[in-house]
């Protein structure tokens, strides 16, 4: 097998339902052999992550809002108990006030950008810092961003800035954290209909102008997107770091 995750241990955090980026990543984790712990965000949400959580054998199911310090430090330290080490970690998760995130850029609030930020970007370095020790021969960090982050998409607004940041920052932790065998990138998925995504304006006619221009003609899966994360996880991608993966079926290389 070129993609191998046996005996790995991972941690995904961003599972909403079956439709989310972070379930199909999470999927070919586990077919390539991977032990995983899988958070979900509240009791609103366990209901639709633990039947997920339980068709992946899940060893480890716990709550994290990352927005709760507290959270984040109990999954990290429950992970250290149970596995006593990590291999690999998808941060999938991103968020913006409905109100900021469908103003323009100038009229969001300051309170707004701050939770895009955190949720978005800080909450990847607080992870980091929490998973690097538990990481003792290497291992690899992901997270998802878009292609929103470099070139202006209609309607994506504030949350293309938060992306933008999010993707600086994978190049930062790239260079610190080399030295320890651990590699950070960042795959660019093209639009993918998830729970987070319908709440872009336009997003319907987003996918369909894609599909217009991208050269492949066919809309990014779940599957897919999953397909490169455990490629990127395993020992195949180890000579990767610091990078921002795009899968859109060419979509971003058209002018």
């Amino acid at each position: 097998m070129i993609v191998d995750l046996n005996g790995k241990k991972g941690l995904v955090i961003g599972i909403a339902n079956k439709d989310s980026i972070a379930y199909g990543c999470a999927k070919k984790f586990r077919e390539a052999g991977a032990g995983l712990a899988v958070t979900y965000l509240n009791e609103k949400a366990k209901p639709f992550v633990e039947p997920l959580a339980n068709e992946l054998a899940a060893e480890l199911f716990m709550p994290c809002n990352v927005m709760v310090a507290e959270d984040l430090e109990k999954v990290f330290s429950q992970i250290e108990q149970e596995f006593g080490k990590l291999d690999f970690l998808l941060h999938s998760i991103a968020f913006a006030p409905k109100e900021d995130l469908h103003s323009e850029v100038y009229k969001s609030s300051k309170d707004g950008f701050m939770s895009a930020m955190d949720v978005s970007c800080y909450s990847m370095i607080e992870m980091t810092r929490l998973a690097l020790p538990l990481m003792k021969d290497g291992g690899s960090i992901l997270t998802m961003s878009y292609y929103g982050s470099e070139k202006v998409i209609r309607d994506y607004n504030l949350m293309g800035i938060a992306k933008a940041a999010l993707e600086s920052t994978v190049r930062y932790l790239a260079a610190e954290l080399g030295q320890f065998g651990v590699r950070v990138n960042a795959i660019s998925p093209g639009p993918i209909m998830t729970r987070a995504a319908s709440g872009i304006k336009g997003f319907d006619q987003l996918i369909s102008n894609t599909l217009q221009v991208a050269p492949l003609r066919d809309p990014v899966s779940i599957d897919g997107v999953g397909n490169l994360a455990a490629f990127l996880a395993a020992d195949s991608g180890r000579e990767i770091t610091g990078q921002v993966v795009l899968i859109d079926g060419g979509y971003s290389i058209i002018g």
